[in-house]
Formats: structure tokens, sequence, C-alpha cells
């Protein structure tokens, strides 16, 4: 029988301030979202319902939904309106109910017979995805000469790992880049190539004055010989949790070279491997033999990149990683890094991927087939304001907050990378206690951890 216990819940207070937002939907159309004083300002004319609805769901940060079938043609012009006011204009003769959530952003509900029947989630139109300038990711099949290939293209091999086939490569300029990854995908002996694009930045944690916590106690039974549970942890550099949280803690690996230095300022990865063992806590009562493979993926600490998490989660693989945590994202989907990760489900090895902190925007890997993709809670049943989600049978909900004591002080992070790593945590326990499958426990898990409906 699975133990799933439902994780006890933190509050951790952390404020975001937003200035005022501008967005032109074309030369003559413009809104400003004054988040600040809730005001807006809008020049439009001759603009669909949709569009203004996705700039509104971007802008305002409000989850958004509408009647199917409904349309109107927006065209107003005015200056420093209360929101409401502004809403007023907008629609017109449409209809619209703005409600208050408790500990959660507000819903709009647009709708031209009751309010009801506003059941279709707008979603905020996703950010361009970002990549490294002049760089292409390309995945030879087997036999392919990449070094001939690169001659061929005019491009300098910056990466290459033969063993996977997985190549990183430099052109000239970006039109030279660009040419290369059209040839490249008609080319037989390519299995898959795109950019090399930039992950976001890991949510900082802050520093507590004080914690309604205390510090996690948690012992180590040492593991078997065989049926090991190691959690690989592509994330941040990491730092040291004290004595008795490092025997958790297997030797740090890097593919950025030497691991960076720590500060004195709480890493990303660090309050990752803190909130999994967090997690395997209140599912164990004290005890466990779960341990924890962090592998360095972020060059200077604060960006990385899908080759390098490519790299991350294949050397995790390599080093004996039976479970993933990715508690990172991007808008840009690398079929590059789709292979990898499909290579590593299908040797058995489930992948539990972060779904982002912003709303309405589909995010990689979480998005990626197989994954099991993590949004966080903000109350029991309850979706935090930030918490991305898309309809997803495979997506569960958990706590998005933790306080992690690291050097005797107490932090706050939150996110659904929290949440990603209180489901790891927790399928990993239960895979040492009850011995039952990763397809029986995520299973489990997707049951009692469903996304909580609107």
């Amino acid at each position: 029988m699975l133990k799933l216990r439902q994780l006890g819940w933190v509050c951790v207070g952390l404020c975001l301030a937003f200035g005022p937002v501008a967005v032109r939907a074309a030369d003559t159309n413009s809104l400003v979202w004054h988040r600040t004083t809730d005001r807006v300002d809008a020049d439009v004319r001759d603009m669909a319902l949709r569009p203004l609805l996705e700039k509104i769901a971007s802008d305002a940060s409000w989850r958004i939904y509408v009647e199917p079938g409904v349309t109107h043609v927006v065209s107003a012009k005015f200056k420093n309106l209360p929101s409401v006011e502004a809403l007023r204009m907008l629609f017109g003769d449409l209809n619209f109910a703005l409600v208050p959530q408790t500990n959660a952003v507000p819903r709009l509900y647009v709708f031209r017979t009751v309010r009801q029947n506003a059941t279709q989630l707008v979603r905020a139109p996703a950010p361009p995805a970002k990549h490294v300038p002049n760089e292409l990711l390309v995945k030879l099949k087997p036999g392919a000469d990449i070094d001939a290939l690169a001659k061929l293209l005019g491009a300098k091999i910056t990466g290459r790992n033969d063993k996977l086939g997985l190549y990183r490569l430099l052109f000239d300029n970006a039109s030279a880049t660009d040419a290369a990854l059209a040839g490249l995908k008609n080319n037989s002996d390519v299995a898959a190539v795109d950019y090399n694009y930039y992950y976001d930045p890991p949510p900082t944690p802050q520093l507590l004055s004080s914690a309604p916590v205390g510090p996690l106690s948690l012992t180590l039974n040492p593991p078997g010989d065989s049926g090991k549970v190691i959690v690989g942890l592509p994330d941040t550099a990491e730092q040291s949790l004290g004595a008795q949280l490092d025997k958790f803690i297997l030797p740090q690996l890097s593919v950025v070279g030497d691991a960076n230095a720590p500060g004195t300022d709480l890493t990303h990865g660090t309050a990752m491997a803190y909130s999994i063992l967090e997690s395997i806590a209140q599912q164990s009562g004290g005890g466990t033999s779960v341990q924890i493979l962090p592998v360095d993926i972020y060059d200077s600490g604060e960006s990385t990149t899908s080759w390098n998490v490519a790299l991350g989660i294949q050397k995790a693989v390599d080093n004996g990683a039976t479970i993933l945590n990715l508690s990172l994202g991007g808008v840009g989907d690398s079929p590059v890094l789709d292979n990898i990760i499909q290579q590593a489900i299908a040797s058995g090895i489930p992948v539990i991927v972060a779904a982002g902190n912003t709303p309405g925007v589909t995010t990689y890997p979480a998005a990626t087939q197989g994954v099991i993709p993590v949004t966080a809670l903000g109350q029991p049943g309850q979706l935090a304001s930030y918490a991305n989600f898309w309809p997803d049978p495979e997506m569960i909900a958990l706590p998005g907050a933790s306080v992690v004591y690291f050097n005797g002080q107490p932090w706050g992070v939150q996110g659904t990378s929290v949440a990603t790593a209180y489901a790891t945590g927790m399928a990993a326990e239960n895979r040492v206690m009850t011995g039952a499958s990763w397809a029986q426990i995520i299973a489990a898990m997707q049951q009692k951890f469903a996304v909580p409906a609107k």
C-alpha cells in the first residue's frame, strides 16, 4: 500500500512589487496596466476580444475565463481609469465579473449569457524563447560524422558528447545559424536540431527574520547494495546543509567545469535538496535511505541552457540516478533536450518537472511528453497566485513554499520548483517504503494530488 501523506503547510511572506506594464497590440493600439495603482490607460481601435484578453491576462496577472464563441471588437480611449471602469469601457455590451480570491490572483469572467458559461481559460501569450546567439544543438544518428558536417556548414564545434551523438555548433552570425538550422532539419544524419535555449533564472531564496518551523532532522539509513533510490538534481551549485543532512548528499558533479564556489547566500540547488529531504522526512517519520546526486548545470549561478540541462540529466543518469528532479524551465522547446529526457524515461526513470511561475505560459521541459509536470498550491485545494498550469492529466499540485535552514538561518523559497522537490521526495520515499513500481507511485500521486478545479 502506498503511503502518500499530505505535506504540512508553511506560509512564507514573499512579496513582489510590480510597476506599470505597457503593451502595444499594434502601431495604433496600446494598453498600459499600472498594477501598483490599479489604473489603466488605453488607446485601442478595432481590436478583437481574444487578443485583448490575452494582453490583460499577461499584464494584470489575472486568471481570465471567457464564454466559448463570444466575439467582440474593442475600440476605446481613456487614461488613468480604475481597472473595473476600464473593463466597462473595453467590453462595451459584454458582461463580466471580476472576482477577488483569498491568497490567489483575481479571476475575470467574460460572458454574454451567464457567468457559469465562462469556462474557457485565456492563456497569456508566451514570451519569445531566448537562445544563445549563433549556436545550434545537434543530435546525430549513429555513424554520422560531426566533423565533416561542421566543416561543410562552416561551424565550430564548441561542445561534444560522442557517446550521445550530441554536439554544440557555433556559427559566424545569425543568418548563417538560421540557414544551417533549416538545412539540418532535412538532413538524414540528424536526429534532432534546434537553438541552444536559455532557461529562466531560478527563484531567489529570501532570508527570513523568523520562521514557523524549526530545522529539519533526518537520519540516514544506510542504503543496500541494490535497489538504491538516488534523486538526480541538475540545478545550481550545492552547498553544505550541515553534518547531519550532508550524509544524504552524494559528491557533486558538474557539466560546467569546476562546480561554482558557493557564497554565503542560499543557492536554489541547496534549497531544492533541503525541500526534497523535508518531503522525505514527512513521509518516513525520520529515517530514509534515499540519497541526492547534485549536478551543477549553471555557468554563472544564474543562467543555464538546454545544452547544460541535457548534459546534466545524462550525467545524473550515468552516475546512478533512479529519479530526476528538474526544478527549472523556460519557453523554448528543445527537441535535443526532449530526446535526452525520452531516453531517461525509456530506461524507467521518472522525470518530475516544474510547471513554471508565469501563469498561462506553456513551459518546457514540463510540457515534454512523458514527464510529470508539477504546479504549486498556495493553500490546500487552491493554486498559488503565481502557479502555472495547463490541461494535462499527468500534472499534479503540491505546496509551493518551503522554509530552508542554511548556516543556522531560515530562508524562504517559493514556486513550482519547491512543489516539484516535494513531489520528488514523496515519490522517492514511497519507493523505499513500499517497493511499489514508479508507475504505481506516480499514478497514486496523480490521483491524490490532482490539480484543483478553477
